[in-house]
């Protein structure tokens, strides 16, 4: 995975232009711009130093090591470096009409260092542009005004640019920018868990999870009538004799039952809701955290599934009592529910700790 770039735009930091380059300096940032000199003078080495250009080229470029210029009014980025040792140069393009939009292509297929803008409510013009750039070996780097933008800029075109230039509101965005671009959702360490008992549990509402992502075919969603401990409910890739298959469904269990939403935080099933996320875990372990689209509660009848945990843990799964529902064993063997003896082995995963509001805390709870 290709490591993303921060940088921090403090042309509009005023106030508090020195707290926020501290911040982001802690935060590890790999760039800083200005478009003066003075602004860029002190920062310490483990930072770049990003001067853009505004109309002439200044006689003094003071600490920076790269210089951004407008290939329309500057000319090639390129005629500058023998000019300035130890200096490097690249493009920065405001995107506004067509016409600077085929400007902004050519230079991402030409240039180093390219500096976007998009002044337009629309993703497209960034989705041109990256595709253009496909194969080629420069950076493109685009603004942006908030950490929203930003998180959406990371994800178009399935890879994003290669960093993201952020114009902050103030002390705390950097670290906030941190958090979206270097964010990576963790393996988590599944469990064989031993199944002690199956039984049919009357009748109650159950939930289907149906996300915005294509769910693989050993991969699904952690769920458990208990936090301390869940098990691997597998996604609707599978074939089945009577109806389609639904590769973006989880038919997840019980309204009450548990879930994570992340690889820390738990929520109840009925809790979910369009918009919201959460953690799809494959069975080697691997996860990833995708959008819920809906989540479909209808009442249906009921099974509950036993399992114990080497380490002793009872644990135990209400789902609807359906044979296409189905959980995952080791190596991504797939269990109908309703065929599940005692002594089969399936996945879980035990989070270690008790939940008050979803969040791990350390206390005295018993769930039975």
């Amino acid at each position: 995975m290709r490591r993303r770039e921060c940088w921090l735009d403090l042309r509009a930091a005023d106030q508090w232009r020195r707290e926020v380059a501290e911040e982001a300096v802690h935060q590890g940032f790999e760039a800083i711009v200005a478009d003066d000199p003075a602004d860029l003078a002190g920062l310490p080495l483990s930072v770049t130093r990003v001067l853009v250009v505004r109309d002439e080229m200044p006689a003094e470029l003071g600490d920076c090591g790269v210089v951004l210029v407008d290939p329309v009014r500057h000319g090639e980025p390129a005629r500058f470096a023998g000019q300035y040792l130890g200096v490097r140069f690249g493009s920065r393009v405001d995107v506004v009409d067509a016409a600077s939009l085929d400007l902004a292509c050519e230079r991402v297929r030409r240039d180093e260092l390219t500096v976007l803008r998009f002044h337009d409510p629309t993703h497209i013009p960034l989705e041109i542009v990256l595709a253009a750039a496909d194969g080629a070996t420069g950076r493109i780097i685009t603004e942006v005004d908030s950490i929203e933008e930003a998180s959406v800029h990371l994800n178009v075109l399935e890879r994003g640019p290669d960093g993201v230039l952020l114009r902050p509101g103030g002390p705390g965005d950097a670290t906030k920018l941190i958090e979206v671009v270097r964010r990576r959702s963790p393996d988590l360490e599944l469990v064989t868990l031993t199944v002690t008992g199956v039984r049919h549990s009357g009748s109650g509402e159950r939930a289907c999870v149906d996300t915005c992502s294509y769910l693989g075919q050993d991969e699904g969603i952690l769920v458990g009538s208990r936090s301390r401990g869940l098990l691997l409910c597998v996604s609707e890739t599978h074939p089945l004799p009577y109806m389609p298959m639904r590769p973006f469904r989880v038919n997840a269990g019980a309204i009450m039952s548990y879930t994570l939403t992340d690889t820390e935080r738990t929520r109840y099933l009925c809790e979910l809701q369009a918009g919201a996320t959460v953690l799809a875990v494959r069975a080697d372990g691997r996860t990833r955290p995708v959008t819920v689209g809906r989540v479909k509660i209808e009442t249906r009848p009921l099974l509950a599934i036993d399992a114990v945990a080497p380490t002793g843990e009872q644990l135990n799964l209400i789902v609807q009592d359906d044979w296409h529902v189905r959980v995952l064993g080791p190596g991504g063997v797939v269990h109908n529910s309703t065929e599940l003896r005692p002594g089969d082995e399936v996945l879980g995963y035990l989070p270690g700790r008790e939940r008050h509001v979803g969040y791990p805390i350390d206390e005295l709870c018993h769930e039975l």
